[in-house]
């Protein structure tokens, strides 16, 4: 009985004298650490070589260890003492001080440490906030700060506090009202009692004990407070007050990698926060988009005014995890601030494709407006071809990055657009993507293929909008087909080219024959498989045997196109199935009046460059060649009949793709008379561009070249038309579309 007893009486002491050591220890320690100020006359020992970070150590260690001892949700007399006496306001004031040096370090490790490891909720106590939010002013700021790694692991903590509950996200960003005030701010670490109980009321809290040593502490407290330099208003009346998003842009310039790499990744958290009222404070009431962007404006203003294309596309693929530029790519003048801009980027892509909606539309408005309306238009519709030049490359480097579809759409609306309509021959250009097309035919070669490389990447896009407005939009209707006339049952019917209309045009008297008639071809079978047949042997057969060399060498034939179409149209149909195009073109109104047919700005400058493709450098017609394909790949009926059909009767003034082409046969085979030994000289130009031969110059050597690209460019057409298999010809609905076919 008695053992018993004293394991009773035991029991309750070891449970009476905790609660009374632990917060005799907490003041002894506040003390301890306050005493030193008053006490010391040494203004240059380092704060690690004091007692402080001991004595904060064991601050922490004992609120850790009573909330242990603590009733879930209740808050012990020690974390009450904490947040009544304003100790966390005291410390940020002494932080600022940087009295002892360093001393602003241990205070920042203070801080993410009890945040971290208290789990009773505190920033919603206006004792923490506060002092939270004057220190997120004290960092940040300066570039190359001390303090940037205690920096950043105090803003880890405040995002994922705030990740957690996204409430808290008003209460630390709401600092611009206290910094904004007019008056100087003179504020007592430790204020009145009664201002001390102010929280939220979702988390109440009951008074620690007020012993005598409590209260001459916070008589000491307020004593080394008003010795200390008076915290005073910010510049411009709290315009560019500092907050945490402020203080994570910050970071985020630091040259240290690791400490950038986590603030952007501390921001991340942050943006992609789940409640929307949160994500709506975030955009109304905080500087995140404009600080985000405004860094992005400025990495671009860093950069030369002149970058080579080519360098620029040595950089393309950056990623915001690792900006730095690689180091095996050859150096060039402004490189580094070529990557950091291109880095920043991606970030922001990044950040538009995890953050949530409201914040990503806000930020996606904000880059496409600063950056592409403000900084990029202007230089994209400048006189200075180097201007011009630099900003499409530019432009081009940012869409092969671009991910986010908000940040697509504001793109997509800035280069064509808000209202798509089809244009008319006269039209002025009334959208940036009509000057661009334009640049597409510019004097300067090197501008016009920048632009189709523009181009080129934009059609890449998952983005409907695009195609519609370039191509589509005109082809609405088939205004490109004759009216009145019967279309034909079977490609059969029109099978000899040698009756061909286009073929009639005095080519064949000038001495042009077909290089091999296609056999006659059965019926049409019901699969539509020949009717590709009859495609690919039109665009096959179209080059004549003397302007033909691939078949003198190995590797360079029809089957290596095939491979690649494949693959290429998959991506494209896979790219483009949300979209739900039509599987079948909409049959001809036999009555309906006709109408003039203008074929676009966008086909009218890729026709006109492709007329001239026995007039114009290697590398452009490479360009213009490679759109073109791009649009073919696209499993849309009017643009698979109006690029890849051979056979449709064109209204009077309208030409196709493969028109085209027959012209510039036509055309071909009246230079060829012009150039002697013309069949020896093109094989050698083959070499010479596969490498296999030096190079050396040629008379003709642009006609020979361009003559190469046309052999190619159809055997890709060919195979183009071949992997896309259409369900039905192009005129018939010969069966319905296989299960899952695009």
């Amino acid at each position: 009985m008695l053992s018993r007893l004293g394991a009773l009486l035991q029991e309750a002491v070891g449970a009476r004298e905790p609660s009374i050591d632990l917060l005799e220890a907490f003041v002894e320690h506040w003390k301890g650490i306050t005493h030193y100020y008053i006490e010391s006359t040494d203004e240059n020992t380092p704060a690690k070589k004091t007692d402080i970070p001991w004595r904060l150590k064991q601050m922490l260690d004992i609120l850790v260890y009573e909330e242990r001892q603590q009733a879930a949700g209740e808050a012990g007399p020690c974390l009450e003492y904490l947040l009544q006496h304003k100790i966390l306001e005291t410390l940020c004031t002494l932080g600022k001080a940087e009295y002892p040096p360093g001393m602003r370090q241990q205070v920042f490790q203070f801080f993410s440490k009890v945040l971290a490891q208290v789990q009773h909720p505190l920033l919603h106590y206006l004792s923490v906030h506060r002092p939270v939010q004057k220190l997120l002013r004290l960092g940040g700021t300066v570039p190359g700060s001390l303090t940037e790694k205690e920096e950043v692991q105090f803003t880890t903590v405040l995002c994922s506090k705030i990740q957690q509950d996204p409430a808290l996200l008003t209460y630390i960003l709401e600092g611009k009202k206290t910094v904004a005030r007019k008056k100087v701010s003179r504020e007592p670490t430790a204020l009145p009692r009664e201002m001390a109980s102010v929280e939220d009321k979702d988390h109440p809290h009951s008074k620690a004990p007020d012993t005598g040593s409590c209260g001459a502490q916070a008589l000491t407290a307020q004593a080394l407070t008003s010795q200390l330099p008076a915290e005073t208003e910010e510049p411009n009346g709290g315009i560019g007050e500092s907050n945490l998003i402020t203080s994570l842009i910050g970071l985020c310039k630091s040259k240290k990698g690791r400490v950038a790499l986590k603030a952007q990744e501390n921001l991340l958290l942050l943006v992609s926060v789940a409640s929307q009222a949160a994500a709506i404070y975030l955009v109304q009431s905080s500087p995140c988009c404009p600080a985000i962007v405004e860094h992005l404006c400025q990495l671009y203003q860093s950069m030369p005014s002149f970058l080579d294309p080519v360098d620029i596309a040595a950089l393309e693929g950056i990623s915001w995890r690792l900006p730095s530029a690689p180091s095996d790519e050859a150096s060039f003048p402004g490189k580094e601030a070529l990557a950091a801009f291109l880095g920043w980027f991606d970030y922001c892509d990044h950040l538009i494709m995890e953050a949530h909606t409201v914040v990503a539309d806000a930020l996606a408005k904000a880059v496409a407006e600063k950056l592409l309306v403000e900084i990029l238009q202007p230089q994209l519709l400048h006189v200075s071809e180097q201007s011009i030049l630099t900003a499409t490359a530019l432009l081009t480097a940012l869409l092969r990055q671009l991910r986010s579809p908000a940040l697509l759409r504001e793109a997509v609306a800035v280069l064509l657009g808000a209202e798509q309509r089809p244009a008319a021959p006269e039209d002025s250009p009334r959208t940036l993507c009509t000057h661009l097309i334009r640049h597409c035919d510019h004097l300067s070669d090197e501008i016009s293929i920048a632009t189709l490389r523009l181009f080129e990447e934009l059609l890449q896009k998952p983005h409907e909008q695009i195609v519609h407005g370039l191509v589509l939009c005109h082809l609405e209707g088939r205004l490109y087909v004759v009216r009145g006339s019967p279309e034909p049952e079977s490609y059969e019917d029109t099978l000899d080219l040698e009756e061909d209309p286009y073929f009639t045009d005095g080519l064949l008297d000038g001495g042009f024959q077909p290089s091999a008639k296609p056999p006659p071809a059965p019926a049409t079978n019901m699969d539509g498989k020949t009717a590709v047949t009859e495609i690919v042997n039109s665009f096959l057969c179209l080059v004549p045997e003397e302007a033909k060399t691939s078949a003198f060498l190995e590797e360079t034939g029809y089957d290596t196109y095939v491979h690649d179409a494949y693959g290429l149209f998959q991506e494209c149909s896979s790219r483009v199935a949300p979209w739900g195009w039509p599987q079948a073109l909409t049959p001809l109104d036999p009555h309906e009046p006709e109408r003039p047919f203008f074929e676009g700005h966008f086909f009218r400058m890729l026709f006109d460059r492709m007329s001239r493709i026995l007039e114009q450098p290697y590398s452009l017609n490479l360009q213009v060649t490679s759109v073109l394909s791009r649009l073919a790949l696209f499993p849309h009926p009017l643009i698979h009949e109006y690029l890849l059909d051979p056979y449709i009767n064109l209204a009077p003034g309208c030409r196709s793709l493969f028109s085209v082409l027959v012209r510039v046969i036509g055309d071909l085979m009246q230079r060829i008379q012009r150039v002697p030994q013309f069949p020896g000289k093109l094989l050698l130009v083959r070499k010479q561009l596969m490498g296999q031969v030096p190079g050396e110059q040629l008379d003709h050597q642009t006609l020979l070249q361009g003559v190469v690209v046309l052999e190619e460019f159809c055997k890709e057409l060919a195979a183009i038309a071949f992997v896309k298999f259409p369900p039905q010809g192009p005129h018939l609905c010969l069966s319905p579309p296989p299960e899952g076919h695009v």
